[in-house]
């Protein structure tokens, strides 16, 4: 065994570095809290070649004087801590004095600096940390720290460096968590000498989500406040409606210091229990305030992880500040009126919209005050007067049977009573022909459903029947559980629907033996249920659906019908996110996507058409995601990644109302045994058995 011995002190050194500086991102971060700590006003960071080439941090805070310009690149020397007591309480970003030191260590680093006391500032060069002359130099107040050529002396750690744009953004990130959790400071990123953030430094944290994070996901925020005895919470949280593909917008920050907290995470997404769609998770910008002797931040070399001494009592004020802020959300808000009569309506009911067309509170802070009348949102209406009148303006539409004059005003509580609406009789159902002279009467079936005549404005047809079909039909079945297609159950013969005025009726014959299930029906627009034997069979149809796209994407190829936008789509995302999708650019194309760089934003141009415009941000921030965890190494993984988000984009979701047809033919793939489990993994079918429902009757 080799004999023990103290490390050198360079290596030593190069050991604390890989500790603290990780990437360019970890020197931006540990730069910019010193300057923090220094009581600087304005930060500037600025990059090239993704920080490994050169990354310059400015700031006008109290700067370092000439004679400790040398010691403060030594390891454990700090202003920030005297006693081991400082320990117990710490209030500043950084307290080991281990930045400076390990940065130094591997790089090359200029130091500029001058405090108010001082007419002249000081200069020092380091290189592999080791330090030249403080020399005299004229600067303003403040300190600037250039760091060029980083890892330059330990290449070990500069081939696992990714790209620049990986590096970059990974810079620009952390800038954000800093700007987000020091509102009081304004800061300034620069990429390759173009300008990517600016926030005011006005102190309102509202400001500075709304620079950081952009109008779209601001406008989404609902604004949390809550203080107690031992903790304050105080911040943004999404709208359950505004809730992502990932948590990568979730931000947590504990006396001023950015963490990565899960228990934190986890009070947060239990408040949106049972209000968030199943899939997404709520976004936030969330301040913890609490005493220093609370929390022990010497737990992570990085300080990016924090320890609590009452882990419960935390939960509880995150869990209950979300909470309550999403209870108090007015985007659904009450009238009550006051000393008047509605119709139909009793004093202190909810109003609904079917019965008042009702001014909605703003449903968030970032979105101003409502004007008192024609404030240019979805539910301003023209004043009751000018209605009256029948000049000046069109009539606002609103539902069927209320007048367009009818104006609530929530805040004063002051409304227009409507004109009494007299109690229409309902029509009878209307049996519909069709009106195509080609076909007679007796071979247009009118169908089941009932019509009304408000609402169908084209003859609807039946399905032409052939008088051999008709002959077939006509006969009492030999098989009670006979159904026609066109029902959505199995049957021998399957008609198909021709359009209008179609000369010849179509029968297409399907074989005449019978399948060994039967399609019951579905329940809940989402699961379909077919009985077989003594088996019922409950299946996800969006599920079903998706690996049916999937396998044809994957065994045909996917060439989308791609649509250009009359309004590029504007994607707010992540700058990792934003990253990968530019570097994936080819393959976005092939899926039918076409994107631009838009700032710090993406500008989609061209969709594929089978994507609702809407969710196009949506799906591509849940590509950009995917492509970060799983297939940004491998091609063929990425393009995978991709077909999963086009098929589960292209399949019919649960809650849709769907043709018998289309859940039919979902229903044969999953019988067949051609479709088990979706893309994701997750079953399309569960099996309930004779036994198991007889067990639940008492019957067995």
């Amino acid at each position: 065994m080799p004999n023990i011995q103290v490390l050198d002190p360079h290596v030593a050194d190069l050991i604390a570095a890989g500790e603290v500086v990780e990437r360019p991102a970890s020197v931006a971060k540990e730069l910019m809290e010193n300057a923090i700590d220094a009581g600087a006003s304005a930060v500037t960071v600025e990059i090239s070649h993704g920080g490994l080439t050169f990354l310059r941090v400015t700031d006008d805070g109290k700067g370092i004087p000439a004679g400790e310009l040398k010691t403060a690149f030594l390891r454990h020397a700090t202003s920030k801590l005297r006693t081991e007591y400082d320990l117990e309480a710490i209030g500043t970003l950084g307290f080991r004095g281990e930045a400076l030191a390990a940065i130094a260590a591997v790089s090359r680093i200029e130091a500029l600096t001058r405090t108010a006391e001082a007419d002249l500032g000081a200069s020092l060069a380091l290189e592999g940390g080791v330090p030249g002359a403080v020399e005299e130099a004229g600067c303003p107040l403040g300190t600037t720290l250039v760091v060029r050529d980083l890892f330059f002396n330990t290449p070990a750690r500069l081939k696992f460096m990714k790209k620049d744009a990986a590096e970059g953004a990974a810079v620009f990130a952390v800038v954000q968590r800093v700007a987000l959790s020091h509102p009081e400071v304004s800061v300034k990123f620069i990429r390759d000498g173009k300008q990517e953030l600016l926030t005011p430094g006005d102190g309102q944290l509202k400001s500075a989500v709304y620079a950081v994070l952009g109008r779209e996901l601001a406008l989404g925020f609902r604004e949390v406040r809550s203080a107690g005895e031992e903790f304050s919470v105080e911040g943004f949280a999404s709208l359950p409606a505004c809730c992502r593909a990932s948590r990568s917008w979730q931000f947590f920050f504990v006396n001023g210091r950015q963490v990565k907290s899960p228990l934190m995470a986890a009070a947060l997404e239990e408040a949106y229990k049972n209000q968030k769609i199943v899939g997404k998770f709520p976004g936030c910008v969330l301040h913890l305030r609490t005493k220093l002797s609370a929390v022990d931040v010497n737990v992570h070399p990085a300080k990016t992880e924090v320890k609590f001494g009452a882990e419960r009592a935390v939960f509880s004020a995150v869990y209950h500040a979300v909470l309550s802020a999403l209870e108090g959300d007015p985007s659904h808000p009450r009238a009550v009126l006051k000393n008047t009569e509605i119709p139909g309506v009793r004093q202190q009911d909810t109003v609904t919209e079917n019965q008042l067309r009702i001014g909605s509170a703003p449903a968030s802070p970032f979105m101003g005050e409502v004007a008192r009348r024609g404030g240019g949102g979805a539910s301003s209406l023209p004043p009751p007067s000018a209605a009256a009148k029948g000049g000046g303006s069109s009539p606002t539409r609103g539902e069927p049977g209320v007048p367009a004059s009818t104006v609530v005003r929530v805040h004063d509580n002051s409304y227009t009573p409507p004109a009494p609406v007299p109690p229409q009789r309902p029509k009878p159902p209307l049996e519909r022909r069709c009106p195509s002279p080609q076909a007679g009467a007796e071979d247009c079936v009118s169908r089941s459903e009932t019509y009304d005549v408000n609402k169908v404005s084209e003859p609807v047809c039946a399905p032409h029947i052939s008088p051999a079909a008709k002959s077939i039909l006509s006969q009492p079945a030999a098989d009670s559980s006979f159904h026609c297609a066109a029902v959505g159950g199995s049957a021998a013969l399957r008609m198909r629907r021709p359009p209008c005025g179609e000369k010849e009726p179509v029968l297409a014959a399907a074989g005449t033996e019978e399948l060994p299930w039967r399609m019951a029906g579905e329940v809940l627009n989402t699961y379909i249920i077919v009985e077989q034997g003594d088996t019922v069979y409950l299946i996800d149809k969006h599920a079903a659906h998706e690996r049916m796209n999937f396998d044809r994407m994957k065994a045909e190829g996917y060439d989308p019908m791609a649509q250009t936008l009359l309004t590029p789509a504007i994607c707010r995302l992540t700058p990792a996110q934003r990253e990968v999708l530019l570097a994936h650019r080819p393959l976005l194309e092939e899926f039918g996507f076409e994107v631009d760089e838009l700032g710090a934003d993406l500008a989609v141009r061209q969709a594929p058409f089978d994507v609702d415009v809407g969710e196009v941000p949506a799906a591509l921030e849940e590509l950009a995601q995917r492509l970060l965890t799983t297939g940004s190494a491998d091609p063929a993984a990425a393009r995978d990644e991709l077909l999963h988000t086009m098929a589960c984009k292209a399949a019919i979701k649960g809650g849709w109302h769907s043709a018998p047809q289309e859940l039919e033919r979902v229903a044969a793939a999953v019988m067949s045994g051609q479709v088990k489990y979706c893309p994701h993994g997750r079953p399309v079918a569960i099996t309930l058995t004779r036994k198991e429902l007889e067990k639940q009757f008492k019957r067995a």
